[in-house]
């Protein structure tokens, strides 16, 4: 309840709820009067004030920030949030066929490449090829230059071709990483 809702509001001893709120530091110095020493619906409000007042002291003085996961969260809806606007055709030996957006592609192949330790998968571009189910791929990375090492980009490079052909049943005609950003992990 905050402060100037409790205005009018009176005790049973005739002292409004604002004016013990406003004389709730000076009890217990030499500015409190007889009626604060005394009266016992005074103190029994004091006592509820000041344990509201220790409390909302204690959240107010706390340090909040934002969760350390918030940044991947909003990245992965800016890349969620992408219009689907070409799509990728599956093979499959079932009629009508089967489409999934390039997007969608790009997304599981920059999870496979950030599994990797010390890669953080950046840019991801589709090019579909003539042959169906057959994709070209330019994927950019950020690497931590205090553990990346050689064997990482091939690394990265197995984990991309795995989960195109295991998750999205795509075949990888080409697959172009460069490594354009370092990070301090």
């Amino acid at each position: 309840m905050e402060m100037s809702e409790a205005q009018g509001y009176v005790l049973a001893c005739g002292r409004e709820m604002e004016t013990v709120w406003e004389r709730l530091d000076p009890v217990g110095t030499d500015l409190a009067d007889t009626h604060d020493l005394t009266c016992e619906h005074c103190s029994a409000a004091r006592q509820s004030l000041v344990i509201l007042q220790e409390v909302t002291g204690k959240l107010a003085s706390e340090e909040f920030g934002p969760p350390l996961t918030l940044t991947g969260r909003i990245m992965s809806a800016v890349r969620a949030e992408v219009r689907r606007h070409h799509m990728l055709a599956l093979p499959g030996a079932e009629p009508g066929g089967v489409q999934i957006s390039e997007e969608a592609v790009a997304a599981v192949l920059r999870c496979a490449a950030d599994s990797v330790d010390g890669v953080r998968a950046r840019h991801c571009r589709i090019s579909v090829t003539e042959r169906e189910g057959a994709v070209d791929v330019e994927m950019s990375l950020a690497v931590a230059y205090r553990r990346f090492s050689a064997d990482a980009v091939d690394e990265v490079r197995k984990q991309v071709r795995a989960a195109a052909a295991a998750r999205v049943g795509i075949v990888l005609v080409r697959l172009d990483l460069t490594v354009e950003d370092l990070y301090d992990a």
